[in-house]
């Protein structure tokens, strides 16, 4: 029997989800395909959504109309904002969520949405002819036609699980892998890599000793992942903070004979960002304790997770080893930990739409190109989605360039730069990031998710009242004050009050010790009809409106050559005064701007100069 669709997503993950919701909403016939319907949105590693630069991808997502910052928020059992001391560039929220719940509430949206069946199945084949997708096959026997499938496998592909000498061909918690789709690719002419990522043991909860740990509370008064979210979630369960020791570390360094890790048994490439505990004990000998987190896995369960503690050792040496912990000497292991080797593509064979260069109408989106991480997932899903139904639907595709969201760097990075492993986003790799904060997410993305069809009106209502109400502000906080009249005031806050004019509200925002919070909560009758995150903005804006400012003229400076397209039939190797690297560098990526090409390992600021000058060159 055939199937006819204009899309199929395969794998039911976080970037599966994302691009099922995206062309679906938007009007386009989809199916969902998954190994199993119990894996879709499944928190497969550690039960939380966020986290350092991950805020921010989770905050972007939500912007553009997907998916993950509202489920987030609708599961979430405890929320922290981390790096709450540093500034607001770096501020990113993290929540523990609810792990069954999560699941449970994205597999009831997917099932209520229009035009998106799921269903279950093993992709086997998908069939290209004359250069486009045409169809896509499962094991059991299922054929679906179709004109364009968005490939989110996940840590699926051929994977295998390794705890010390044991190894078995299997998914993540026990799930089926996938067997046939990597022959299926390597037919198609992609060059799959062997990356590696790995899980801690999940615990008994009932068998921890927490008046032995550091407890950690969740807080809140912060804000939430999605701007539709009314009711911030309440902090319901508590985290815990304890350590390795040198018992710890005597028990590891003793036995790494026994550790894949060193001793042949894992061939993939492991995350550098979120290491082995064996890796941390011997890459940082001189450390004599590292963090570990305990974190629930829910509310319907006892287990636990222990963050930072991901290992492949046998299990008698994980038991000893957990139980060499303060607090844990009792520990009771539920599950046992696992490293994970699964197949991946290289990432530099896309466009920035996430489509195939060499193949029309096929998509890539997650771990599947090289990266780490759920946020890291849905996002690249989303956009994956996005650019498939503009595809469909024959409109411009959506590019976010890296001066606009955390979303474009991700994406640029993948597409531009080779990844020998798995990639996992972080601020520092934003160059832009005083821009593109958590805050500010929705006034940078809304109009994008609204032109593609994702922003409802309910939600563009909402961001055009918030828009109207930072705009009011500006006049409301001119309002000036004596000195006689916030003398009192500037003392409780702990700031100096020096000369004899006037101050403005807008003058009190600048200054260090006096938040958008305190300010509102002295001046009731002027600014108690205003929400906190408005006046939040004013506060970020005029802290660092002379950085800003700056980085706004860099960003100016940036755009003059992502405007400068690059033809992709582009033959480097006949451009004269490149260097042999540069031309085949170029000729492997195809870059879409010089602003791109800028940017590929082996293409030095010389090489910009023999292309800028070639493309004005046939540009007369």
């Amino acid at each position: 029997m055939i199937n006819k669709y204009d899309a199929v997503v395969i794998g039911s993950g976080h970037a599966g989800s994302e691009a099922a919701l995206a062309l679906a909403r938007t009007g386009i016939k989809t199916l969902l395909l998954t190994l199993n319907l119990d894996s879709i949105g499944f928190l497969a590693c550690n039960p939380s959504i966020g986290g350092t630069a991950k805020g921010h991808l989770v905050c972007e997502i939500d912007a553009l109309g997907g998916e993950m910052g509202i489920n987030a928020d609708k599961s979430t059992i405890q929320r922290r904002m981390l790096n709450s001391s540093k500034g607001y560039a770096v501020q990113s929220l993290r929540v523990q969520a609810d792990k069954n719940l999560y699941h449970r509430e994205l597999k009831k949206v997917l099932e209520n949405t229009e035009n998106l069946d799921i269903r279950q199945g093993e992709v086997s084949d998908i069939v290209v002819e004359n250069g486009k997708v045409t169809t896509v096959k499962t094991k059991q026997g299922g054929v679906y036609e179709t004109q364009v499938a968005i490939i989110c496998s996940g840590v699926y592909l051929q994977s295998r699980i390794i705890i010390g000498e044991y190894s078995k061909d299997v998914g993540p918690n026990g799930f089926a892998n996938s067997t046939d789709l990597s022959d299926c690719l390597t037919k198609l002419g992609f060059n799959l890599r062997r990356f590696k990522t790995g899980t801690p043991v999940r615990i008994d909860g009932k068998s921890i000793d927490y008046t032995r740990l550091e407890i950690q509370k969740g807080e809140d008064n912060i804000q939430t992942f999605s701007t539709l979210t009314k009711e911030k979630p309440a902090n319901v369960s508590d985290c815990y903070l304890t350590y390795t020791n040198l018992d710890t570390h005597s028990l590891i360094l003793n036995n790494l004979d026994k550790a894949p890790m060193y001793n042949g048994a894992i061939e993939g490439t492991g995350p550098r960002y979120c290491p082995s505990i064996e890796s941390k004990v011997v890459r940082f000998a001189d450390k004599e304790r590292h963090q570990l987190f305990i974190e629930p896995e829910g509310l319907d369960t006892n287990e636990v997770y222990l963050q930072g503690f991901s290992t492949s050792m046998p299990i008698d040496l994980q038991e000893d080893m957990v139980r060499s912990l303060k607090g844990l000497e009792n520990a009771k292991i539920m599950r046992d930990a696992y490293a994970i080797e699964y197949d991946c593509i290289d990432a530099t064979t896309l466009y920035p739409t996430l489509e195939s260069k060499s193949i029309s109408g096929l998509y890539f989106a997650g771990q599947i190109n090289g990266t780490s991480g759920y946020e890291e997932a849905a996002a690249q899903g989303l956009i994956a989605g996005i650019n498939a139904s503009l595809k469909l639907r024959g409109e411009e595709p959506l590019i976010l360039k890296r001066s606009e969201s955390y979303i474009g760097v991700l994406i640029d990075d993948l597409v531009t730069k080779e990844t020998f492993e798995p990639y996992r986003m972080m601020t520092s790799r934003a160059e832009y990031r005083l821009t593109l904060r958590q805050d500010n997410a929705d006034i940078r993305l809304t109009e994008y998710g609204r032109k593609c069809g994702l922003v409802d009106n309910n939600r563009y209502n909402q961001f055009l009242q918030y828009l109207e109400e930072i705009k009011t502000l500006d006049t409301i906080l001119d309002k000036i004050y004596s000195p006689k009249e916030i003398k009192d005031f500037f003392e409780k806050a702990g700031e100096t009050l020096s000369g004899t004019s006037g101050l403005s509200l807008k003058d009190m925002l600048r200054r260090n010790k006096i938040t958008a919070e305190i300010l509102q909560e002295n001046f009731p009758d002027i600014l108690s009809q205003y929400s906190i995150r408005a006046i939040k903005q004013w506060e970020i804006n005029l802290k660092y409106e002379g950085y800003l400012k700056r980085q706004d003229i860099q960003i100016h400076q940036a755009k003059k050559q992502e405007e400068k397209n690059l033809p992709t039939d582009l033959d480097y190797s006949e451009i004269k005064g490149l260097r042999l690297e540069a031309r085949q560098k170029l000729n492997d990526i195809k870059p879409m701007t010089l602003a791109q090409a800028s940017r590929i390992s082996g293409v030095s600021p010389a090489d910009i100069s023999v292309l800028t000058v070639y493309l004005k060159t046939i540009q007369k």
